[in-house]
């Protein structure tokens, strides 16, 4: 992040923040997001919503109009990604080096991904390795903006006989990740689709060498490749 963004981060607020970030994730870097899918996923009013991106539209990092919705700016982007790149890091980090669960780090992360310097970040990412993906799989940005498109296919869509691995497992949902943290599908592990879901019933699948019964819910939540 050139160091003209980064100043302008400083002066948001950890709310402000979240909304670019929660922008970036629901795909305004590319196209508008409607009022109330922000206000959902902030847990807000739209009205509330409405508020907010109309401050963050005065300070030029997003455009916002009320009917077509709202995407980032430049700037409002390169936030989000700082924010997306320490929040990631960090989540590593508390996995990695202070054993906190990948159902844990989450909400750990939200609160000190907006409190860290970018002297710590460099030294987390070098101590960690310089890691491309957080302990979900999810990339994590570089420096310079820069995000991998590495696309994987949802379990739901492997066939039967299908030899495959745990490339990503959504985060969106703290019980599924212990649901699969039972099962055995963490990330790397090899799986063999042994039989397809019928009538929404469970994935019969070989894990690591050991037969399982993964559920629909559970599964959905699960990318391979």
């Amino acid at each position: 992040m050139v160091k003209s963004e980064t100043m302008t981060r400083r002066r948001l607020t950890p709310s402000q923040e979240d909304y670019l970030k929660s922008l970036y994730k629901l795909g305004g870097a590319l196209e508008a997001v409607g009022t109330s899918q922000v206000a959902e996923r902030m847990g807000v009013s739209p009205a509330a919503a409405t508020e907010m991106l109309t401050k963050l539209a005065a300070q030029g990092l997003v455009a916002h109009d009320r009917y077509r919705g709202a995407t980032l700016t430049r700037e409002g982007r390169a936030v989000a990604l700082e924010m997306l790149r320490h929040h990631r890091l960090l989540e590593v980090y508390l996995a990695r080096k202070l054993g906190y669960r990948w159902d844990e780090v989450h909400d750990e992360a939200e609160l000190l991904e907006h409190v860290i310097s970018e002297r710590l970040e460099q030294r987390m990412f070098d101590l960690l390795g310089q890691p491309e993906v957080d302990c979900h799989g999810d990339p994590i940005p570089s420096l310079s903006g820069e995000v991998p498109t590495v696309r994987y296919r949802s379990l739901l869509e492997a066939r039967s006989g299908e030899r495959l691995k745990v490339r990503r497992v959504s985060d969106d949902d703290s019980g599924r990740l212990r649901a699969l943290d039972r099962l055995g599908l963490r990330l790397g592990v090899e799986i063999e689709v042994l039989a397809e879901s019928e009538y929404e019933g469970p994935i019969e699948a070989r894990v690591s060498g050991r037969r399982r019964r993964i559920p629909i819910g559970v599964a959905k939540g699960v990318f391979v490749g």
